[in-house]
């Protein structure tokens, strides 16, 4: 099916090196806006710097990264991030925690109550949120981490692992929650994981990445109708071709 989305994101040529290590190597791709995208490799093969630079986080040695055309630019465009490891703030209330970064943006206070209302409701989070990071459950802080990154309607968001250290079924149920999410709020998500299952339950589209110097191998477009099921025989197929791909070079 022909994907008829304009480019949000436009990755040319990126390249990095720490000295003389190459680790990036002239990686070329666009993201379609409102588009869910997964990047899968060995480990080690870079992952983290790749977000690191699409975060702007560091520099690339060559390279660019375009946001609606122009140069991102974090003082410009939204660029929101949810990384493994807890990131909540503990002095802040779960509705505190998600109006964060609108503060920050400085929107109009009846603006951010509407949105901080709606991102709530659609993470199930009503009757915790004027509770404290400390009195949540794990998996609960991580949906309010989750829903503030969506809470700034940002121009890609960024996610790295951040289910790693979770049981399967609660990870299964935190995916469900992000696609939902997504769906409904129509965000750019660049989704950076190792499990390749995870990737072809989330994505529309996985980049495959090689070992270092880091390229790009492949582009699998995954046209499974949702909700996806881990069990159905063409998801299985398309996570043992990943794998395979990732296995032997």
């Amino acid at each position: 099916m022909e994907d008829n989305r304009e480019v949000k994101v436009e990755v040319k040529n990126l390249t990095k090196k720490f000295g003389d290590l190459l680790v990036l190597d002239n990686v070329s791709f666009n993201i379609k806006k409102g588009e869910l995208l997964c990047v899968v490799g060995p480990t080690g093969c870079g992952k983290t710097t790749f977000l690191n630079l699409l975060s702007c986080l560091i520099e690339p040695t060559c390279g660019s990264l375009l946001i609606d055309g122009e140069l991102a630019n974090p003082q410009k465009h939204n660029l929101a991030f949810v990384f493994q490891e807890p990131s909540s703030f503990p002095w802040l209330t779960v509705e505190k925690n998600i109006g964060f970064g609108l503060d920050i943006k400085r929107w109009p206070i009846r603006k951010k109550k509407e949105r901080i209302n709606k991102i709530i409701s659609l993470m199930g989070l009503e009757q915790v949120r004027h509770l404290y990071p400390h009195q949540l459950s794990v998996s609960t802080d991580q949906r309010q981490v989750i829903g503030r990154a969506f809470a700034m309607n940002p121009d890609i968001l960024l996610m790295d692992e951040p289910y790693g250290q979770m049981d399967i079924k609660m990870r299964y149920y935190l995916e469900d929650e992000v696609v939902r999410l997504w769906k409904e709020l129509g965000t750019t998500v660049v989704f950076i994981t190792h499990n390749i299952e995870e990737a072809v339950y989330l994505a529309e589209r996985v980049l495959i990445m090689t070992n270092k110097p880091a390229t790009i191998k492949e582009e699998i477009v995954i046209d499974l109708p949702r909700p996806r099921v881990i069990d159905d025989p063409r998801l299985v197929e398309i996570r043992k071709y990943i794998t395979e791909q990732i296995k032997w070079w």
